[in-house]
Protein backbone atom coordinates (compact mmCIF):
# COMPACT_ATOMS: atom_id res chain seq x y z
CA UNK A 1 0.00 0.00 0.00
CA UNK A 2 1.53 3.25 -0.92
CA UNK A 3 2.09 6.33 1.50
CA UNK A 4 0.85 8.46 -1.12
CA UNK A 5 -2.77 9.49 -1.12
CA UNK A 6 -4.33 10.05 -4.54
CA UNK A 7 -7.00 12.79 -4.82
CA UNK A 8 -9.85 11.52 -6.15
CA UNK A 9 -10.81 12.78 -9.67
CA UNK A 10 -14.73 12.85 -11.21
CA UNK A 11 -14.18 12.41 -14.81
CA UNK A 12 -17.49 12.95 -16.95
CA UNK A 13 -17.59 11.70 -20.64
CA UNK A 14 -18.40 14.36 -23.52
CA UNK A 15 -20.96 13.91 -26.03
CA UNK A 16 -20.25 15.11 -29.45
CA UNK A 17 -21.80 18.41 -29.90
CA UNK A 18 -22.13 19.30 -25.69
CA UNK A 19 -20.96 22.20 -24.18
CA UNK A 20 -19.01 21.57 -20.76
CA UNK A 21 -17.11 23.87 -18.29
CA UNK A 22 -14.22 21.93 -17.00
CA UNK A 23 -13.22 22.84 -13.15
CA UNK A 24 -9.27 23.58 -12.71
CA UNK A 25 -7.19 20.97 -11.52
CA UNK A 26 -7.32 19.55 -8.03
CA UNK A 27 -4.19 20.23 -5.74
CA UNK A 28 -2.16 16.96 -4.79
CA UNK A 29 -0.82 16.69 -1.25
CA UNK A 30 2.10 19.10 -1.10
CA UNK A 31 1.10 21.27 -3.97
CA UNK A 32 0.56 25.22 -3.46
CA UNK A 33 -2.33 26.61 -2.48
CA UNK A 34 -1.13 29.51 -5.19
CA UNK A 35 -1.03 28.36 -8.89
CA UNK A 36 2.30 28.80 -9.96
CA UNK A 37 3.35 31.27 -13.23
CA UNK A 38 3.40 27.93 -15.71
CA UNK A 39 -0.20 26.89 -14.70
CA UNK A 40 -1.88 30.17 -16.65
CA UNK A 41 -3.06 27.84 -19.20
CA UNK A 42 -4.96 25.79 -16.79
CA UNK A 43 -8.83 25.66 -17.14
CA UNK A 44 -10.30 29.13 -15.49
CA UNK A 45 -13.43 27.77 -13.88
CA UNK A 46 -15.97 30.15 -14.98
CA UNK A 47 -14.08 29.50 -18.46
CA UNK A 48 -17.19 28.15 -21.14
CA UNK A 49 -15.58 25.28 -23.40
CA UNK A 50 -17.16 24.31 -26.74
CA UNK A 51 -16.73 20.79 -28.42
CA UNK A 52 -14.81 21.09 -32.18
CA UNK A 53 -13.85 19.15 -34.94
CA UNK A 54 -11.37 19.46 -37.90
CA UNK A 55 -12.69 20.80 -40.62
CA UNK A 56 -10.34 21.26 -42.59
CA UNK A 57 -6.53 21.95 -43.25
CA UNK A 58 -6.11 23.33 -46.68
CA UNK A 59 -3.38 24.67 -48.29
CA UNK A 60 -4.20 26.87 -51.27
CA UNK A 61 -1.53 28.54 -53.28
CA UNK A 62 -0.36 31.69 -52.73
CA UNK A 63 -0.88 31.55 -48.76
CA UNK A 64 2.53 30.84 -47.00
CA UNK A 65 0.96 28.64 -44.50
CA UNK A 66 -1.57 26.02 -44.66
CA UNK A 67 -4.90 26.78 -42.47
CA UNK A 68 -6.35 24.55 -39.85
CA UNK A 69 -10.37 25.24 -39.59
CA UNK A 70 -12.01 24.17 -36.43
CA UNK A 71 -15.49 24.05 -36.49
CA UNK A 72 -17.94 23.77 -33.60
CA UNK A 73 -20.31 20.53 -33.38
CA UNK A 74 -23.43 22.42 -32.53
CA UNK A 75 -25.47 24.90 -34.17
CA UNK A 76 -24.43 28.01 -34.03
CA UNK A 77 -21.19 25.90 -36.02
CA UNK A 78 -19.06 29.22 -35.45
CA UNK A 79 -14.88 28.45 -36.96
CA UNK A 80 -11.49 29.30 -35.95
CA UNK A 81 -9.12 29.10 -38.55
CA UNK A 82 -5.34 29.38 -38.24
CA UNK A 83 -2.24 28.91 -40.07
CA UNK A 84 -0.05 26.07 -39.23
CA UNK A 85 3.26 24.74 -40.91
CA UNK A 86 2.95 22.15 -43.79
CA UNK A 87 4.66 19.26 -41.29
CA UNK A 88 1.97 19.93 -38.65
CA UNK A 89 -1.00 20.16 -41.74
CA UNK A 90 0.41 16.96 -42.58
CA UNK A 91 0.60 15.01 -39.37
CA UNK A 92 -3.13 16.64 -38.57
CA UNK A 93 -4.55 14.76 -42.42
CA UNK A 94 -2.71 11.63 -41.45
CA UNK A 95 -4.09 11.84 -37.94
CA UNK A 96 -7.64 12.55 -39.25
CA UNK A 97 -7.28 9.13 -41.87
CA UNK A 98 -6.05 7.05 -38.89
CA UNK A 99 -2.42 6.64 -40.95
CA UNK A 100 0.24 5.32 -39.89
CA UNK A 101 4.10 5.72 -41.25
CA UNK A 102 6.37 2.56 -41.56
CA UNK A 103 8.27 4.81 -38.87
CA UNK A 104 6.36 6.09 -36.04
CA UNK A 105 6.11 10.07 -36.37
CA UNK A 106 7.20 12.15 -33.36
CA UNK A 107 3.30 12.08 -32.30
CA UNK A 108 3.09 8.65 -33.22
CA UNK A 109 5.20 7.78 -30.77
CA UNK A 110 4.31 10.30 -27.73
CA UNK A 111 0.66 8.56 -28.35
CA UNK A 112 2.20 5.38 -27.94
CA UNK A 113 4.19 6.06 -25.08
CA UNK A 114 1.02 8.08 -23.27
CA UNK A 115 -0.69 4.30 -24.13
CA UNK A 116 1.90 2.31 -22.57
CA UNK A 117 2.19 4.43 -19.22
CA UNK A 118 -1.86 4.06 -19.17
CA UNK A 119 -2.53 7.95 -19.73
CA UNK A 120 -5.61 8.77 -21.76
CA UNK A 121 -5.70 11.85 -23.04
CA UNK A 122 -9.28 13.58 -21.57
CA UNK A 123 -9.13 16.65 -23.81
CA UNK A 124 -7.33 18.58 -26.06
CA UNK A 125 -8.26 22.42 -25.08
CA UNK A 126 -7.58 25.98 -27.08
CA UNK A 127 -7.45 28.24 -24.27
CA UNK A 128 -6.32 31.36 -25.26
CA UNK A 129 -5.08 33.80 -28.02
CA UNK A 130 -2.10 36.25 -27.84
CA UNK A 131 -1.09 38.70 -30.28
CA UNK A 132 -2.10 35.69 -32.71
CA UNK A 133 -0.46 33.26 -31.12
CA UNK A 134 -3.23 30.30 -29.85
CA UNK A 135 -2.39 28.38 -26.65
CA UNK A 136 -3.40 24.89 -25.60
CA UNK A 137 -3.17 21.99 -23.40
CA UNK A 138 -3.26 18.50 -22.94
CA UNK A 139 -5.70 17.42 -20.08
CA UNK A 140 -4.51 13.72 -19.19
CA UNK A 141 -5.21 11.78 -16.66
CA UNK A 142 -3.58 8.14 -15.21
CA UNK A 143 -2.98 6.13 -12.25
CA UNK A 144 -1.23 8.68 -10.24
CA UNK A 145 -3.95 11.07 -10.97
CA UNK A 146 -4.91 14.55 -13.37
CA UNK A 147 -2.08 16.32 -15.18
CA UNK A 148 -2.40 19.44 -17.75
CA UNK A 149 0.91 20.22 -19.73
CA UNK A 150 1.09 23.56 -22.36
CA UNK A 151 1.40 22.48 -25.75
CA UNK A 152 0.66 23.76 -29.49
CA UNK A 153 -2.33 23.59 -30.18
CA UNK A 154 -1.67 21.13 -33.23
CA UNK A 155 0.13 18.78 -31.12
CA UNK A 156 -3.00 18.91 -28.48
CA UNK A 157 -5.42 17.64 -31.71
CA UNK A 158 -2.99 15.74 -33.39
CA UNK A 159 -2.59 13.35 -30.05
CA UNK A 160 -6.16 13.56 -29.31
CA UNK A 161 -6.89 12.57 -32.72
CA UNK A 162 -4.42 9.60 -32.39
CA UNK A 163 -6.12 7.70 -29.44
CA UNK A 164 -8.11 4.61 -29.92
CA UNK A 165 -11.12 6.81 -29.19
CA UNK A 166 -10.30 10.21 -30.12
CA UNK A 167 -10.74 12.65 -27.28
CA UNK A 168 -12.92 15.67 -27.42
CA UNK A 169 -10.93 18.97 -28.67
CA UNK A 170 -12.56 21.99 -26.85
CA UNK A 171 -12.07 25.48 -27.16
CA UNK A 172 -12.51 28.54 -25.13
CA UNK A 173 -16.19 29.39 -26.87
CA UNK A 174 -14.99 33.51 -26.97
CA UNK A 175 -11.94 32.34 -29.26
CA UNK A 176 -14.88 31.28 -31.73
CA UNK A 177 -15.58 33.27 -34.93
CA UNK A 178 -19.13 33.35 -36.63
Amino acid sequence: MSDVEENPIVVTAVEPGAETTVPAAVPSEGDSAEPEPSSELAADVATKFVVVYVSSVLFELPAPHPILTLREEQWPYRTLHFPVGLAEAQSVALAIEETRAARPSTHELFSDTLAATRQDIIAARIVRESRGVYFAELDLMGPRGRTLLDCRPTDAIILALRQKVPAPILIDETLLHD
